[in-house]
C-alpha cells in the first residue's frame, strides 16, 4: 500500500505534475514548491534569520497559507492538530538555534501519538556548522531519538528527494515526524526544480499486508473464544480502518474498549462499544479486560496507563496483537498471535476469512455478564451541580457532550484532571474528533492543537477543553487565533490547581500538597479582553446552561471561565502498579453504604475515613 496517490498527483498537479517541473530557481523557492508538490496547503512557523529565505520564498506562494503561531511549541501543536483533525501531514517551518529546540517538546508529542509531521527547519550556513556559531543548534541530533527519521541537507542536488522521502516517510507505516534542517547558504543557491517520481529507500519497507497464515490462525482463535474484547488504539484511525473493526466486532459480536488514542475509532453509540479502559477507564471495561479469554489488540500498544500491573493485565486471555510496528509487538505482552501489518488490511483480510469459513458468534453469555457490570457500575454523573452545590465536572461535560453535534464538532483536551473527565463523558461516533496528546502527556498542547483542527476544519466546531494550569503553558496562542480570526473555543474548568498532581497528592500523599496550587491564577475574563477574545466567567450551576451555549454561539473565539471545586477527583481510578480491577472510587449501584468502594488500601485508618474522605471531595452519591 502505497501513500503515493500517482493517479491523484497527476490529475491534481502534484508530484512530478507540478507546473514548475524543471524551472531554475532558488534553494527557498525549491522548498515551497516541493511543499506545493505534495499538496499542502497550510503551514505553521515562526520566522527568524536563518529561515528569512524561506519565508521570503513562501511571500509568493498562492497556494499555501501560513499560520504564525507565537512560540515554535505553539507552532508544533497547531501543525498536529491539522495532522489528527486531516489524516494529512502537519508542516512547521522555524529557525534554527532556539526556534528549532522550541519546537522539541511538539515533536516528542507527535512522535509518541504516532502523528505525520514534517519540520523544517533553518540552520546557519554550511561553513560554519560546528562552530558555534549565532543561533546554532545540533538540531538533528538532539531530535534523533524523537523522529522517524531526520536529514541535514548538504546540496540542493538531494532537495526535492529529501522532501519526496521526507513526507513519504512521515505517512507511511506507523506515521511519525520528520526533521530536515537546511542550512541557509543552500536556501540562496540556484538550481533547477526537478521534482521525483518515485520514493526509493531499501532500507524503509513497512509491512503493510499481514501474514495470511496469522491471519488464518487469528480467525479461528476469534471464533472459538467465549470471552473475546477487541482492545483498539490510535492505529485505527492513522489506518483509517474504522470500516473493517466494526464488521469484524458486529460480525462476531466482540465488545470493544479503547485506548485515549483509539476514542472514536469504534462509535461510543455501539452498544459492543465499552468506552476506555486502564487507570481512568469505567470499572465494567476494566472488568470485561481482566476475565477476558482473548484480547485482540489492534493499532494499540501495552502502556502501562492501560495495564496497570502488567502481571495481572488480562491473565488468562491469549493475545493477537496487530500492529504496523513490529517493535510494539511482543514489548509489553507476548502475543500468541503476532500479526505485523496495517490494521485495514489486516482486518480486511479477517473479514474476508470470516465470510469464506463462516463464523457463527458466541458471545452471548459474556455480553449479557459485561452489561450487569455496565449497569452495576457506571460513570458517576451527578447532573450539573454536586451536593456541595458548585458546578459538577462530570456532569458540566455530559452537558457539553449534548450541545455538540457529533458529526459536526472536534474536542480537543490539555493534560490532566479535566483530560479524564472529557475522556470519560464526551461521546464521540466519529475519528479524528477527539485528539489528546496520549503518550507523552503534554501540557500545554490541547489548545494550539484546537487552532490546527479549527483551522484545517474550519466548518466544524472546535472546543479545547482546558485545565487553568495546562492552559497557561501556550497561552500566548490567543494572540494566533485572534489575529487570524480562527473560531477556536475554550471551555477552562478552573479549580486554581495543577488538578491531577493535586489528586495525587491527596489520595497517596497524605494531603501534601507541595507546589500544586495556583491562587495566583489571572483574570481570565480579562485576559480575553486584552487578547480581543470574547469572555465570560461562571461558576453556579444554574447558570452553566445558558453561559455554555453563549461560548459556542459567540462570533469569534471564546473562553468561558468554569469553576469547579479544588477537592473534586476523577474516579474510577487505578491506582499507579495496581491491578486493573483494583479500583478506586467506582460507583456500586445499590445500597448507598455500598455505592463507594476501592478505598481500602489508602492510606486511611478505616473504611469509613476513607469513605468520609471521598465524600469530603465532593464525591458524595456515589463515587
Amino acid at each position: 500500500m502505497s501513500v503515493i496517490d500517482k493517479e491523484y498527483e497527476a490529475k491534481m498537479g502534484l508530484g512530478p505534475h507540478t507546473e514548475k517541473q524543471g524551472k531554475k530557481m532558488l534553494g527557498a523557492e525549491a522548498i515551497i514548491a516541493s511543499l506545493e508538490a505534495e499538496g499542502v496547503d497550510t503551514v505553521f512557523g515562526y520566522p527568524g534569520g536563518q529561515a528569512i529565505k524561506i519565508y521570503d520564498a513562501l511571500y509568493d506562494s498562492k497556494k499555501i497559507n501560513h499560520v504564525l503561531a507565537r512560540h515554535e511549541q505553539g507552532a508544533t501543536h497547531e501543525a498536529d492538530g491539522y495532522a489528527r483533525a486531516t489524516g494529512k501531514t502537519g508542516v512547521v517551518i522555524v529557525t534554527s538555534g532556539p526556534g528549532a529546540t522550541n519546537t522539541v517538546t511538539g515533536i516528542a508529542t507527535a512522535y509518541m501519538d504516532s502523528v505525520p509531521m514534517v519540520v523544517i527547519t533553518g540552520q546557519v550556513p554550511r561553513s560554519v556548522i560546528g562552530t558555534d556559531a549565532f543561533q546554532e543548534s545540533d538540531i538533528v541530533g538532539i531530535t534523533m531519538p524523537i523522529v522517524k527519521h531526520s536529514y541535514l541537507l548538504q546540496s540542493c542536488d538531494d532537495m526535492t528527494k529529501t522532501f519526496r522521502e521526507a513526507f513519504y516517510i512521515a505517512n507511511s507505516g506507523r506515521p511519525g515526524p520528520v526533521l530536515i534542517d537546511i542550512p541557509s547558504d543552500l536556501a540562496g543557491s540556484e538550481m533547477v526544480f526537478e521534482y521525483p517520481e518515485d520514493v526509493l529507500i531499501p532500507s524503509y519497507k513497512p509491512t503493510v499486508k499481514g501474514n495470511i497464515r496469522q491471519i488464518r490462525q487469528a480467525c479461528e482463535m476469534m471464533k472459538e473464544a467465549k470471552r473475546p474484547i477487541l482492545y483498539i488504539g490510535g492505529g485505527i484511525i492513522a489506518s483509517h480502518s474504522e470500516g473493517e473493526l466494526l464488521a469484524v466486532a458486529e460480525k462476531l459480536q466482540i465488545p470493544v474498549v479503547s485506548t485515549l488514542m483509539g476514542k472514536g475509532a469504534f462509535p461510543a453509540s455501539n452498544p459492543l462499544s465499552l468506552g476506555l479502559v486502564g487507570m481512568h477507564g469505567s470499572k465494567f471495561a476494566n472488568y470485561a479486560v481482566t476475565n477476558s479469554d482473548l484480547l485482540i489488540a489492534v493499532g494499540a500498544r501495552f502502556s502501562d496507563r492501560v495495564t496497570g500491573k502488567l502481571a495481572d493485565f488480562a491473565p488468562d486471555a491469549k493475545v493477537i496483537h496487530i500492529d504496523v510496528d513490529p517493535a510494539e509487538i511482543g514489548k509489553n505482552r507476548i502475543p500468541q498471535i503476532p500479526i505485523v501489518g496495517d490494521a485495514k488490511v489486516v482486518l480486511g483480510g479477517i473479514n474476508e476469512q470470516l465470510e469464506l469459513t463462516g463464523y457463527e458468534p458466541c458471545t452471548k453469555e459474556w455480553l449479557a455478564q459485561i452489561e450487569e457490570w455496565r449497569s452495576r457500575h457506571p460513570f458517576y454523573s451527578p447532573g450539573v451541580s454536586t451536593p456541595a452545590g458548585s458546578i459538577s465536572p462530570e456532569g458540566s461535560l455530559d452537558l457539553l457532550s449534548s450541545l455538540l453535534d457529533p458529526e459536526n464538532s472536534i474536542v480537543t483536551t490539555e493534560v490532566g484532571q479535566h483530560q479524564m473527565w472529557a475522556a470519560q463523558h464526551i461521546d464521540r461516533d466519529v475519528s479524528r474528533t477527539f485528539l489528546s496528546s496520549g503518550g507523552l502527556g503534554t501540557m500545554g498542547f490541547g489548545f494550539p492543537a484546537a487552532i490546527g483542527a479549527k483551522v484545517a476544519c474550519p466548518e466544524k466546531q472546535v472546543v479545547c477543553i482546558a485545565g487553568d494550569g495546562s492552559f497557561q503553558m501556550n497561552v500566548q496562542e490567543m494572540a494566533t487565533a485572534a489575529v487570524k480570526g480562527i473560531n477556536v473555543k475554550v471551555l477552562l474548568m478552573n479549580n486554581s490547581a495543577l488538578g491531577m498532581v493535586h489528586q495525587w497528592q491527596g489520595l497517596f500523599y497524605n494531603e501534601r500538597y507541595s507546589e500544586t496550587l495556583l491562587p495566583d491564577n489571572p483574570d481570565f475574563v480579562k485576559l480575553c479582553e486584552a487578547y480581543g477574545w470574547g469572555g465570560k466567567r461562571v461558576s453556579d450551576p444554574v447558570e452553566l446552561e445558558d453561559a455554555m451555549k453563549w461560548m459556542l454561539d459567540y462570533d469569534g473565539p471564546a473562553l468561558l471561565d468554569m469553576r469547579i471545586d479544588r477537592d473534586e477527583n476523577v474516579f474510577p481510578m487505578v491506582a499507579p502498579g495496581a491491578p486493573l480491577d483494583d479500583i478506586i472510587g467506582a460507583v456500586n449501584v445499590g445500597p448507598i453504604s455500598n455505592m463507594l468502594e476501592g478505598f481500602e488500601n489508602l492510606p486511611f485508618a478505616n473504611a469509613a475515613e476513607a469513605n468520609a474522605a471521598a465524600h469530603s471531595a465532593n464525591n458524595e452519591g456515589g463515587r
